[in-house]
């Protein structure tokens, strides 16, 4: 692929929800572009965008992928987002580096939850958005109802600039109402068309149809600019390059959002997408400046997308592969980056040395010499560099703001089915979080267990298919143990124990007599003594301690850590010669599991405080849920923007699963945080069960 300038850049993300069409329509894109010769198929394995062994095998995209090609003179580098809820994680990288959203909508299922997504971070980041409504082949498509959702639901500034000839199987082409022509399409024999067409007159049935919408599109473009709507209103006439012109702009500065239509499938009216990106999408330096920090002195600084300008290049992506190593994205914001370079990680103060830089698309690669500012590329091999470092020139620090990610939703226990997969475990997992940065890694003091927390049990799932698939370590996931605990309620004034054995020679002696309490200030643990006449000597009280921390780790009811509790010794009594530290140990752990027992047990339960954001229409519905789990409703606020802020407390033994429940009920459209509150005594219900449980676990470990 030839050099480019930065102007000639269009950098687009291509978003939607799930199952929209994003991953045929890159593969039509390229079609067109001369870059492969046969359209592949998502149900066959064999695209370009979507080659990792778990896109392959759940037919459905959860990379990132780029996909650079060539058009009317200018480089667009298109880069294939996920669109299922559980991959996040990548749209918001993705948003991070793009330039603009090319929206896709599928024309029979309308606005759905990831296009309401798609749209709320474009708006967020301030991206110029493009709406493309796939699938006009396919049956029940709605051209009109679809533009009438889609404006109703995010404003009169999305303007279709083309509109579709017949639909579902008669659909053949489009009439470009800027231009007033028409294209029309040969029909599709299976697999995609050729892309061929030819430019014809407006079919008569829809010239009145093109003038209304031509009206509609040069109403909304004046509305844009005002030296426009000034003429508009003086009912003078609107020039073509006026409207390209206004159209470019409007985009560029989030006034307006072009919609255009196709099918992406048969590969119909794909052409004139990309002529509209190369149109109507800015370059990288008509963004405006970008904002980076010198972490020397803490100043700001403002760059230019120069190619001249100093190097700050952002990595977005990073792959660990377990034969080549780290495979860095990156994004050039400011200066050239070239081949057999050195540079500097200005977020760790680390030096590196570019090899080969490599342009990617799908997983080919092809060597570059140099990546000028506004370029993607690739690096390998990098040592110390991870997602959202900046990499600059030496000597000349620069760090551009990071990825902001989600917080975690779900988690699950992953244990190695192996000693020898436990040995690489560890290893394997640090590489998986080096790649996947809204996955997090933490062990359960309390259970032992590793936990692994994502987005979602799908997106788990594909972390433990990877483990084993990249790095040979063969995991089972289930869900994590919920960390209950024990406590007594009431007091017991006298446990005692007496432990005395003779085995011939020093035997062994110890007797305590201890006190407990239930303690209500929040404390774990409160330890004293209070031994009348010496009958217990003083240094064996840090035993009876020691024997007492011991007997804490696991409860009388089902094993679970006791908390809550202060212990008080009071007396006891020791032999001179058989008594030692181990006996009175054994002696306090005894007495302290007796008391316990005397002290009526009871479980507790961990209590997690949740924010639960929901539409509205499903406020009723989350309700009713939340009550099934034995959550106590705080409050309801409605926002006033369509969604209603839901507070609550619930244990989490009945919320560990509540990403999947609360996407269920509202269709996707839901959110929740959680954090750990407090314990709560567990119902007796709940009690028995957990206890029927640890019985059944110890009878099974005896066996």
């Amino acid at each position: 692929m030839k050099s480019y300038r930065t102007e000639q850049l269009r950098n687009v993300g291509l978003f939607s929800h799930s199952g929209a069409g994003k991953t045929s329509l890159t593969e039509a894109i390229l079609f067109n572009a001369k870059l492969i010769s046969r359209v592949g198929r998502v149900d066959e394995g064999n695209t370009v965008s979507d080659y990792d062994p778990d896109e392959v095998k759940r037919r459905s995209s959860v990379n990132i992928s780029l996909a650079p090609l060539e058009w009317k003179d200018c480089k667009i580098n298109l880069l294939d987002i996920p669109g299922y809820a559980d991959f996040v994680g990548e749209v918001k990288a993705a948003m991070r580096v793009v330039d603009a959203a090319l929206i896709l909508v599928d024309a029979v299922g309308g606005v759905e939850v990831g296009t309401e997504q798609a749209w709320k971070l474009a708006r967020e980041r301030g991206l110029p958005t493009m709406i493309y409504l796939n699938k006009m082949d396919r049956e029940n498509a709605s051209f009109e109802q679809v533009v009438s959702q889609l404006q109703a639901r995010f404003g009169k500034q999305v303007v279709p600039v083309q509109i579709p000839i017949g639909s579902s199987q008669a659909f053949r082409g489009v009439v470009d109402i800027w231009h007033m022509k028409a294209y029309m399409y040969a029909p599709s024999t299976g697999r995609a068309g050729d892309g061929k067409f030819e430019e014809v007159a407006i079919p008569a049935d829809m010239q009145a149809q093109a003038e209304r919408w031509r009206e509609q599109l040069v109403e909304r473009i004046a509305e844009s600019s005002d030296e426009l709507t000034l003429k508009y209103l003086e009912g003078e006439e609107i020039g073509e390059d006026e409207i390209l012109h206004a159209l470019h702009d409007g985009t560029k500065d989030c006034k307006l959002v072009p919609l255009l239509c196709g099918a992406g499938l048969s590969n119909i009216a794909v052409q004139p997408l990309l002529d509209a990106i190369v149109s109507y999408l800015p370059a990288p330096n008509e963004t405006g400046e970008v904002a980076a920090t010198n972490p020397t002195n803490s100043q700001s600084v403002t760059l230019n997308w120069k190619a001249d300008g100093p190097l700050a290049a952002f990595v977005f992506k990073t792959i660990s592969d377990p034969y080549v190593g780290r495979i860095s994205y990156i994004r050039v914001y400011s200066g050239t980056m070239h081949s057999d370079q050195t540079v500097t990680n200005a977020n760790k103060s680390k030096d590196e040395r570019v090899g080969q830089l490599h342009l990617m698309r799908g997983k080919e690669q092809e060597t570059a010499q140099e990546v000028v500012a506004g370029d993607f590329a690739v690096i390998n091999k990098l040592q110390e560099t991870g997602t959202s470092d900046t990499l600059c020139a030496q000597g000349h620090p620069l760090i551009l703001d990071g990825i902001t990610y989600p917080n975690t939703l779900y988690s699950a226990t992953v244990s190695p089915r192996t000693k020898a997969d436990m040995d690489k475990m560890g290893t394997a997992i640090h590489r998986i979080v080096e790649e996947d940065p809204t996955i997090q890694v933490s062990r359960d003091a309390q259970t032992g267990e590793t936990i692994l927390s994502g987005m979602g049990d799908s997106h788990i799932a594909i972390i433990a298919d990877r483990l084993h698939r990249k790095f040979g370590v063969a995991v089972d996931v289930s869900l994590p143990r919920v960390p209950y605990r024990e406590t007594i309620k009431s007091k017991v004034p006298h446990a005692e124990y007496k432990h005395k054995k003779q085995t011939g020679g020093h035997g062994q002696y110890g007797h305590v007599v201890i006190a407990l309490e239930p303690l209500h200030d929040g404390q774990d643990f409160e330890f004293a003594e209070h031994v009348v006449g010496g009958s217990v000597p003083r240094n064996f009280y840090p035993a009876v301690e020691k024997g007492v921390h011991e007997a804490l780790g696991e409860g009388v009811l089902a094993g679970y850590p006791v908390t809550g509790v202060r212990v008080t010794l009071i007396d006891g009594s020791f032999h001179p010669v058989d008594s030692s530290e181990m006996a009175f140990k054994i002696a306090a752990n005894q007495a302290f599991k007796k008391g316990v027992m005397e002290g009526k047990p009871i479980l507790l339960e961990p209590i997690y405080e949740m924010e639960i954001s929901a539409p509205d229409d499903y406020a009723g519905d989350v309700m009713s849920d939340l009550n099934t789990k034995r959550a106590r409703v705080h409050g309801m606020n409605p926002e006033g923007t369509g969604n209603t802020i839901i507070t609550a407390a619930a244990p989490l033994a009945e919320i560990q699963s509540y990403s999947a429940d609360l996407r269920s009920i509202t269709q996707g459209r839901g959110t929740y945080t959680m954090h750990f509150d407090r314990y709560e005594e567990a119902p007796s219900n709940v009690t028995a069960k957990v206890v029927e449980a640890h019985k059944a676990a110890v009878a099974a470990a005896e066996h």
